[in-house]
């Protein structure tokens, strides 16, 4: 039965727990990021689909429909994605990464402040922002250089075959890359322990995760704010501030 507690008792369970493992995996949602700045996509009245419809800007069909209006959305976002610092939840579980107690990092977030805060291993199976790739013959591009592409439509174009540029970010209506996803559930089903950090656990198949870590005999722990269909499935239930929670935990260990 989950512990729904903020209290030293939940946290020192949780580093209990993470002690005894031989094997730690955490999976990350957008509730990490939300304290670097970055909106998260779901929250009533402060998520990013609140102000607007996913299916007309975030989807595969709406990119090649209208290219120039997704990029009308799209390129201020990347812009300051770029220029978002990690926050303390995200080099507490570097710090963990470092000192042998997490075997890797799962993201859903595009926004790679995890490598920024100096996790290594770090898994991005929703894609990041990191490059871009052109739809047409696949020239790649880093962040940095693709503001040079757009043309005078608004629509970044490739140097080398003048096809569409797309940001490798995994769009609605596309597949999660395939080594990605095979890495993530191989590390679920190996893991002891995985810990949820900031993620509501409803977007699959990357919520079906922790089912994977269930299956082979592995514990949950779920650290966010908001309930999640596994909260009753959980070892540990903490639902405070991530940053509070997980440098409690740091100290704990």
């Amino acid at each position: 039965m989950a512990r729904q507690v903020t209290t030293d008792e939940g946290v020192g369970r949780l580093a209990s727990l993470i002690r005894d493992a031989r094997s730690v995996v955490a999976l990350t949602g957008a509730g990490i990021s939300v304290p670097s700045g970055i909106p998260d996509f779901r929250t009533p009245g402060k998520g990013l689909w609140e102000k607007v419809d996913p299916m007309k800007v975030a989807h595969i069909d709406a990119f090649h429909a209208d290219t120039r209006e997704f990029w009308r959305f799209y390129r201020p976002r990347f812009s300051e994605l770029g220029e978002k610092r990690p926050n303390r939840a995200h080099t507490a579980l570097a710090e963990l990464e470092a000192a042998g107690r997490l075997d890797a990092v799962i993201t859903q977030n595009i926004d790679r402040l995890h490598t920024k805060a100096g996790s290594e291993r770090v898994i991005e199976v929703h894609g990041s922002i990191a490059t871009s790739s052109c739809t047409s013959c696949s020239a790649s591009y880093p962040l940095e250089g693709v503001g040079e592409l757009f043309d005078a439509d608004g629509i970044a174009t490739c140097v080398c075959c003048t096809g569409k540029v797309k940001p490798d970010v995994v769009l609605f209506g596309e597949l999660l890359p395939e080594a990605a996803m095979t890495e993530a559930q191989a590390l679920c089903a190996k893991a002891d322990l995985l810990l949820c950090v900031g993620s509501s656990l409803e977007v699959y198949p990357v919520g079906g995760l922790p089912e994977v870590t269930l299956a082979s005999g592995g514990q949950i722990a779920i650290v966010t704010q908001g309930p999640t269909s596994y909260d009753g499935e959980a070892a540990v239930r903490l639902d405070g501030d991530v940053v509070t929670e997980l440098e409690r935990l740091v100290e704990a260990l």
